[in-house]
């Protein structure tokens, strides 16, 4: 009886030894060095949000002014026509869409506060105020449109999101970002509307 009891433990033994390979061979890989790959990726780039001032055109007209002629191509492009003369194209985003959308937000002198990446010329437009004269004095509005059904705002034409209804422009008095830095010189922005919030259809 004994000769049986040692082949069973000798088949026992290569079983664990086997098991034991075969454990090993399918053991997971080391875990990357992921210290090593956090400093290979290039940092984040800031964004430097900033005031833009001036009056948001057509790019067409604004060329036209200054004797450049160009084709039809250019005709629905808008720009913000900077105080110091630059045109500043702008991005049609959630934002920035509605100047391309209506014709009431052009032609008026406006405070614009957005960024531009690097090696970008395009703005993107974060908030829209703009500037109106009353009595000599100017006076700036934070712009965005309303539902007064729903009280909810929105940044572009178009029916309500919620009830679907009509919505209206909407101007209220609002202190510009305190993340923004100091402006530079010409580009002074307008004070708010100390009174209620002005409305328009």
């Amino acid at each position: 009886m004994s000769r049986p009891t040692g082949r069973l433990a000798l088949l026992a033994l290569i079983g664990v030894q086997v098991g034991m390979t075969t454990a090993t061979g399918m053991a997971d890989p080391p875990p990357p060095n992921t210290t090593a790959s956090a400093r290979s990726k290039p940092p984040a780039t800031a964004i430097d949000k900033q005031l833009f001032s001036g009056r948001v055109v057509l790019l067409r007209e604004a060329l036209r002014r200054r004797g450049v002629k160009t084709s039809s191509d250019f005709d629905k492009q808008v720009v913000l026509e900077s105080l110091s003369g630059e045109l500043i194209p702008i991005i049609p985003d959630w934002r920035g869409r509605a100047f391309y959308q209506d014709k009431r937000l052009r032609n008026r002198r406006v405070d614009l506060v957005g960024f531009r990446r690097r090696g970008i010329p395009y703005l993107q437009v974060l908030m829209v105020f703009t500037v109106d004269k009353r009595k000599n004095k100017e006076i700036r509005r934070y712009f965005d449109y309303w539902c007064d059904i729903c009280s909810i705002p929105m940044y572009e034409v178009k029916m309500c999101e919620c009830c679907q209804g009509p919505i209206r422009m909407r101007f209220q008095p609002r202190a510009l970002p305190s993340y923004l830095k100091k402006p530079p010189a010409g580009t002074r922005p307008a004070p708010a509307l100390p009174t209620k919030a002005a409305t328009e259809n």
